[in-house]
């Protein structure tokens, strides 16, 4: 298949077009290459893969975006491009607002006009969208209550896929995930901002008192999971994919100091755990529900959390350029 990856240069991209390229699919790459991108990397894939390209470009400003398309002729875009912390939404919603609201409004364009061209849409959204909630799990169903900007310009460009799909019959399936975790993620997020620490021997920070509990996915199964939806996923319907590996921060932290003395011989490194104070609307619990997924499809997560973030955590120690 042809397919392009939008965001392809960020984590989840990063280990998409790993997976894609290794089922001999051609793929293209738009990213407008942030701070977050593994451009050098990406570079290396593409000059030892023929099947492989990649076009800079912003989604929310390009006037490229229709002739590409047009020119490629995809049979699937996963549509991964977002700005996605959300303390740097607190300080910069603008942004967020023009990559992941106008973004993916001029992607569904690009898309909509095409002539006689049965592209599928595959919209990778958060659990975020939904908020929080202390009890129950997340399902499809559940309403929307984004907290933050981040959060609410995903759950924007969600509502915008699906009027797109219903008013001019586009194909589509919007996914909403759990928190990732694995290889290539930017050291803003948790888990590697904790392994950073941990090998600079600086103090790990944790928001408030670091009982928020968040619903961990390693990388490679959500990867899976949206190549299956890609494939065998019913038209025009969301998937939530998780793992129902439910941990506090807290716990997480030392799980993660635990696991990197044992693999480097250090000792006590949970002594590094600091507690700040807790940001504006962090929400409390995210947990998702996959059970429709699992019924519909085929996938189911294969790893196991402990030693997924075992993997992770030697993955970084092995490549610590990833972490400047």
């Amino acid at each position: 298949m042809r397919i392009i990856v939008t965001g392809g240069l960020g984590f989840i991209g990063t280990n998409l077009v790993e997976f894609l390229l290794s089922q001999s699919h051609e793929v293209l790459c738009l990213d407008k290459n942030s701070y977050a991108s593994n451009y050098e990397y990406h570079l290396l894939l593409a000059n030892s893969n023929s099947q492989y390209s990649i076009q800079i470009l912003d989604l929310s400003t390009s006037e490229e975006l229709e002739k590409i398309v047009t020119s490629f002729q995809p049979d699937i875009v996963f549509h991964l491009a977002a700005e996605s912390h959300v303390d740097r939404s607190i300080d910069s919603p603008g942004d967020f607002i023009q990559s992941n609201i106008v973004g993916t409004y001029n992607l569904l364009e690009a898309i909509r006009k095409q002539k006689n061209l049965q592209t599928k849409l595959l919209h990778v959204s958060t659990d975020e969208v939904f908020g929080s909630h202390e009890h129950l799990k997340f399902t499809e169903t559940t309403r929307y209550d984004p907290s933050s900007p981040y959060s609410a310009s995903k759950a924007a460009s969600d509502h915008l896929v699906r009027a797109w799909s219903k008013t001019y019959n586009l194909y589509v399936n919007i996914t909403n995930c759990s928190n990732n975790f694995g290889p290539f993620q930017h050291k803003e997020k948790l888990i590697p901002k904790a392994i950073h620490c941990l090998i600079e021997r600086k103090e790990i920070p944790i928001y408030g008192t670091g009982e928020n509990i968040r619903d961990w996915l390693f990388v490679l199964d959500h990867v899976n999971g949206l190549y299956e939806i890609a494939n065998n996923g019913k038209k025009n319907q969301s998937y939530n994919i998780g793992s129902s590996n439910e941990v506090t921060n807290i716990s997480i932290i030392r799980q993660i100091c635990n696991v990197y003395d044992q693999l480097t011989g250090t000792k006590n490194s949970e002594s590094l755990i600091s507690f700040v104070s807790d940001r504006p609307g962090h929400d409390f619990r995210y947990s998702i529900d996959a059970t429709k997924l699992m019924r519909e499809t085929t996938w189911k997560p294969q790893s196991s959390f402990i030693e997924a973030l075992r993997k992770t955590i030697d993955w970084y120690i092995k490549n610590p350029t990833y972490l400047n």
